[in-house]
């Protein structure tokens, strides 16, 4: 009797779960289902990955592109390849894929290529786990022959199985060969139309021209730290996890732009804090290996007050607590800009805390812009020596002193001025007045007012102070403002002030439009410097002449009216239709030779 003559019951068990086995052991009991499945280690998905855009929606800081596809999609004007660039992390590879997915979409109700891609599509599914027969997507980094480029071109002329295109998606494009690009160049250039190429890299200029031509690039932008701040708040609202909005700035910021970046910064911040805990700003500090940026404006306040001691002792405290010597130099070269742009547009344009934009501001209104660009220079020149210095903490010890010592002294224009006026260039009362405070300690200082000095009285120069009685006419005062060597002043003084009286200490004049609100002050401290007395300037409301500028305009417009009426001139420009004078030019007549002497007679009569 063979196993098929057994009678076959399938309702029976394979085996009484009840009894022991032919060893003798006890049945097993049944195993509870494992506590915290969820929560297990093996299931745990980064960040980075969970939160990768599903949509063109979902894209930050990339409207421009997301805008011009769209458009491009609605006309039907689909290019055939397509080149992604940008920094790291900011969606190169992801948008790739998007647009494999947009390029491929149907539903039961559309049936074309869409960027709207909320609702799921019958091919979606497999391109996004990577398993899509028609989408194929080769790592350059890995496969940079011409051998593997040949091998996927291959399937190239044969039509997609199940979607509409075939889409090769080419990540890190800039690391094929030579040879590599020169097989792909012949299919962009003529490539069948069931055929699309999408190129990623973060070298575009490593990519060969030929290989650009043929493509449609896309720039994908950096995104702004305020931008991928509300990106952090959405995955902390949905991950349950409270970090402060400080912290988050901070992760933004040393993101560099970098949404990846950014994300994965916050997945290990978020563990920083007991479960149910706040993520405090410090503790992301310490995770970056960032200073307390409060203590390094405080930093940047000493440094520029000239305060050498305090300023190291600072830093110490810094290095202390674990901040690089590096990254505190940056920290000053961060301030520098600030402070700079808080100058020149206001403390709103910085991106920070309130509180910590006004000590910047006030830092920049405290000092010149020319001040600021030296501080700029000299930091940044800082920052190169303590990347290569043996010991990085006394390269900025070094650098402290050298920027708090020079953060007071005068521009190379102040100190001729003051050179010029028998002043201390280094900002003292003259060649008896003691020496300043500040970084540069007493003794070097007074060294410096000295050799100041002493240059002064070696090279020839401007007296002091002009008597005013030298000052008779506007155009002398303007002549004095050209001696001095006030370029900014001279020009508004020519363009935007219509003289009504003039006399030796007081000005009367009509301002023009347009004229700077502080013009007057700025002529009558300047006059005050040069001549040492007091001026009287007024502004009235009109009855002025012409300034210089609009002289010198009026007179340019008689000259060029004057020539245009030329019976030559018309004659040239009926000859040549469409001619215009472009320009008016005064030709030096040449002087005319002196006639010979007249040569004597040496005849005798």
């Amino acid at each position: 009797m063979g196993d098929d003559d057994l009678p076959q019951d399938d309702s029976l068990p394979e085996r009484d779960p009840n009894t022991g086995d032919m060893f003798g052991e006890a049945p097993a009991a049944a195993a509870p289902p494992p506590a915290y499945a969820e929560d297990s280690g093996a299931a745990y998905t980064v960040i980075a990955r969970k939160y990768r855009p599903r949509s063109f929606e979902d894209l930050y800081g990339q409207e421009a592109m997301v805008r011009t596809l769209r458009n491009a999609f609605a006309t039907g004007r689909i290019a055939h390849a397509f080149m992604l660039t940008g920094v790291r992390g900011v969606g190169k590879t992801t948008t790739a894929r998007l647009l494999a997915r947009a390029l491929n979409y149907e539903t039961a109700t559309v049936h074309e290529p869409s960027l709207d891609l909320r609702e799921e599509g019958f091919h979606c599914r497999s391109i996004i786990e990577g398993r899509h027969m028609d989408v194929l997507e080769l790592d350059a980094a890995s496969r940079t022959g011409v051998g593997d480029i040949r091998e996927l071109l291959e399937g190239v002329r044969y039509a997609p199985v199940e979607a509409r295109y075939k889409v090769y998606i080419i990540d890190e494009v800039h690391m094929l060969s030579t040879g590599a690009f020169n097989a792909l160049l012949k299919t962009l250039e003529e490539p069948p139309p069931h055929a699309k190429f999408i190129f990623a890299t973060t070298e575009i200029r490593k990519v060969p021209v030929t290989i650009l031509s043929r493509t449609q690039r896309f720039d994908l932008r950096r995104v702004e730290p305020e931008v991928l701040v509300k990106n952090l708040e959405m995955i902390c609202e949905n991950e349950g996890a409270r970090v402060e909005a400080e912290g988050l700035m901070l992760i933004a910021r040393a993101a560099e732009g970098s949404v990846r970046d950014g994300q994965s910064m916050l997945d290990q911040a978020i563990v920083q804090a007991e479960p149910g805990q706040t993520v405090t700003a410090a503790s992301i500090r310490d995770m970056l290996g960032l200073a307390d940026r409060a203590q390094t404006i405080t930093l940047f306040e000493q440094v520029m007050r000239g305060e050498a001691g305090a300023a190291i002792e600072t830093f110490r405290q810094l290095y202390g607590y674990g901040a690089g010597p590096d990254q505190v130099v940056m920290d000053l070269l961060d301030h520098t800009h600030g402070a700079s742009v808080a100058k020149a547009i206001g403390p709103q344009a910085l991106v920070m805390p309130k509180e910590q934009a006004q000590r910047l501001a006030a830092v920049g209104a405290a000092v010149s812009a020319g001040t600021l660009s030296r501080i700029w220079q000299m930091t940044l020149k800082a920052y190169e020596e303590v990347r290569r210095a043996p010991d990085a903490a006394a390269a900025v010890d070094m650098a402290l002193v050298r920027l708090a010592y020079a953060s007071d002294l005068p521009g190379p224009e102040e100190a001729l001025k003051r050179l010029q006026s028998g002043e201390n260039p280094a900002g003292g009362s003259g060649p008896a007045g003691g020496p300043p405070g500040g970084g540069g300690g007493g003794a070097p200082r007074a060294g410096l007012a000295t050799n100041a000095v002493a240059r002064q009285q070696m090279v020839p120069g401007l007296p002091a102070t002009e008597p005013v009685a030298n000052l008779q006419t506007f155009e002398d005062m303007l002549a004095l403002i050209d001696r001095r060597r006030d370029i900014r002043l001279k020009l508004d003084v020519e363009r935007f002030i219509r003289p009504i009286n003039f006399r030796p200490g007081a000005i009367t004049y009509e301002p023009a439009p347009g004229a700077p609100n502080d013009l007057a002050q700025r002529l009558v401290t300047r006059l005050k410097e040069w001549t040492g007395e007091r001026w009287l300037i007024a502004a009235e409301g009109g009855g002025g002449a012409e300034s210089l500028w609009e002289k010198q305009k009026r007179e340019e417009r008689e000259v060029r009216a004057e020539i245009e009426q030329h019976p030559f001139v018309q004659g040239v420009m009926q000859a040549f239709p469409g001619t215009e004078i472009v320009g008016i030019r005064h030709l030096q007549q040449p002087e005319p030779a002196e006639a010979p002497p007249p040569e004597e007679d040496g005849d005798e009569d």
